[in-house]
């Protein structure tokens, strides 16, 4: 039986022949990341983006959203969704940012350990594992594995991770189970193959390139064989 680093490596691999390795977009600030990521929860990215462009083209710098009426905020970022919810937790996160550093930048978390960047984001307000890796990752390059709900359900099926634990406890043993270097493609093409092939209610299983490896697909098949 393979072990699931054996597994996962295997996982990594087909992806990478299937959607070939993977270019986000380019390289936010981390200040600028953690509020696109804010922005990025529970809508899609051409959304967020939309939110963030309107954000910034009604608040050129960020000492503006921080200082603005939270009702110019909320209208700014109406395209993402939950306005009403996202815009105090940014203005909330920009003001406790400035109480304690004096200065609107996260840049100095590139400086610090993992868990001790990680520990720094957590703090705030509608920041979770999710929010903060995704900084982590992709803003500062540190190792750490965003979890999204297409992660999630993914890795449950392909057997990465125990069916009992939960998205934020899946963080860590998932970081644990890729290699480092591993997490930027991993993540992304995960990702797509969610949004692409293994949807959460339809899941296209004759289309897809990860049938073999797949705990969830043999399952399906043998029920359809009996049936």
């Amino acid at each position: 039986m393979k072990s699931p680093k054996k597994r996962a490596t295997e996982v990594r691999s087909v992806l990478l022949e299937t959607y070939g390795q993977p270019v986000w977009r380019n390289r936010l600030p981390p200040l600028d990341e953690l509020v696109s990521t804010i922005l990025s929860q529970n809508t899609t990215d051409t959304n967020r983006d939309r939110a963030f462009d309107a954000l910034r083209k009604s608040f050129p710098s960020w000492e503006e959203v921080r200082d603005a009426e939270p009702a110019g905020v909320i209208a700014a970022i109406r395209s993402a969704g939950l306005a009403n919810q996202k815009g105090p937790r940014i203005q909330l996160a920009l003001q406790q940012i400035t109480e304690e550093l004096s200065d609107l930048s996260l840049d100095f978390l590139e400086d610090l350990p993992l868990e001790q960047a990680k520990e720094w984001l957590l703090r705030f307000k509608g920041v979770g594992p999710k929010t903060a890796a995704i900084v982590l990752l992709f803003s500062l390059g540190k190792p750490a594995f965003p979890v999204d709900t297409h992660i999630y359900r993914l890795t449950g099926r392909l057997g990465l991770r125990p069916e009992n634990i939960s998205a934020e406890q899946a963080h860590n043993h998932l970081a644990a189970l890729f290699d480092p270097a591993m997490y930027y493609d991993v993540h992304l093409n995960l990702i797509r193959h969610g949004r692409e092939i293994c949807h959460a209610r339809s899941p296209q299983c004759e289309r897809c390139s990860l049938s073999d490896l797949c705990p969830f697909y043999q399952a399906r098949s043998r029920k359809s064989m009996n049936e």
